[in-house]
């Protein structure tokens, strides 16, 4: 039995009242629907800047109604302090997703980015000790390895930022090792490197590859790649995400606390690799996608050229084993984006 089949077994029996926050979006709402099939007590806070109540709706389609019963929801933003301290009161854990995604959306407005992603970042820190909270476990970025060329990507090796997003996300980090030494308050930062799964919005201007690329092929949309499609990214599903954040909200090793780990698959697939198995995946059913090509521009002002986790703390630490990769979470995820389209 892996390390999160005996945490889950656990959770059932050992109920905690959680906050997740941002969790009307793609990874709060995911996490969201895991805890309460676990039978556990979530409080749910999200502005929906750029979460959706419809994510809400298919949670609640997909848990039973006692569970639906433990989930409480606060329509708040983490830049206000009050409403912070209000989502914390009686938690025991803290999921911490809520910020502004994108590189390109930072560079566009760094000021909201980073209002979002540090001034309300340390307001959580800030509720979440005067709570008393267990544990904080908060959503950190591989974009924080910036310009280091390394491959793969080990913790304790970082370069410098390369967008406003990075900035606020490698001040994450630094804020939560200055509150376990300052507070002595237990944190965990994941670095997720690009998670993709269902209910990822394929809508908006700042719509991840994935999702973003589906929703075009099914509308016989140009798909466009930034580069020549030999930029690689380490893609990891949503579930092995969730994971990683329940593993460590729970974990009782000593040297796993105050730490940050990488999550994601330690695979890299290029941005032509990726292409190809959609398109292929797609193609069963829209005819139209089985000679498609994609369109290539200039490269993305703040993009890096390759990424790959190094996962051996995690594993060593935490427990974690993924368990989807890339073209099994595509395929379990299919069918939503499919949906998603016909709508």
């Amino acid at each position: 039995m892996t390390a999160y089949e005996s945490l889950k077994l656990r959770l059932c029996n050992e109920p905690k009242t959680w906050l997740v926050t941002g969790v009307a979006g793609f990874i709060g709402s995911n996490l969201l629907e895991r805890l309460l099939k676990l039978n556990q007590r979530v409080v749910g806070l999200d502005n929906f800047s750029t979460g959706h109540q419809r994510n809400l709706d298919e949670v609640q389609g997909n848990v039973t109604s006692t569970q639906w019963a433990h989930f409480r929801f606060i329509q708040g933003d983490i830049r206000d302090i009050a409403t912070c301290h209000q989502a914390c009161n009686g938690v025991n854990c803290v999921l911490h997703q809520a910020a502004l995604g994108s590189v390109p959306r930072s560079i566009e407005d760094p000021i909201k980015t980073n209002q979002s992603n540090i001034d309300g970042y340390l307001n959580m820190l800030v509720a979440a000790r005067d709570a008393r909270v267990e544990r904080f476990v908060y959503a950190a970025s591989s974009s924080t390895y910036g310009d280091h060329p390394d491959l793969p990507k080990v913790e304790d090796k970082i370069g410098n930022p390369l967008s406003p997003y990075a900035v606020t996300k490698l001040v994450n980090e630094l804020y939560a090792a200055v509150f376990a030494r300052t507070y002595g308050f237990e944190t965990i930062g994941l670095r997720y490197f690009n998670v993709f799964g269902r209910r990822q919005d394929p809508a908006g201007a700042y719509a991840a590859v994935i999702p973003k690329w589906i929703a075009a092929m099914i509308k016989g949309e140009p798909v466009y790649i930034n580069g020549d499609g030999e930029t690689s990214r380490d893609f990891c599903y949503v579930d092995n995400v969730v994971q990683a954040n329940l593993l460590a909200a729970c974990s009782s090793v000593k040297a796993a606390i105050n730490q940050v780990y990488n999550v994601a698959l330690g695979d890299r697939t290029s941005l032509n690799q990726l292409y190809g198995s959609i398109r292929n995946k797609l193609a069963e059913k829209y005819l139209h996608l089985s000679d498609a090509q994609p369109v290539y521009r200039d490269f993305r002002t703040g993009d890096v050229r390759h990424s790959l986790a190094d996962i051996t703390k995690a594993t060593e630490l935490l427990g974690y084993q993924p368990t989807h990769r890339i073209n099994e979470g595509l395929t379990e995820a299919m069918s939503w984006y499919i949906d998603w389209a016909a709508q």
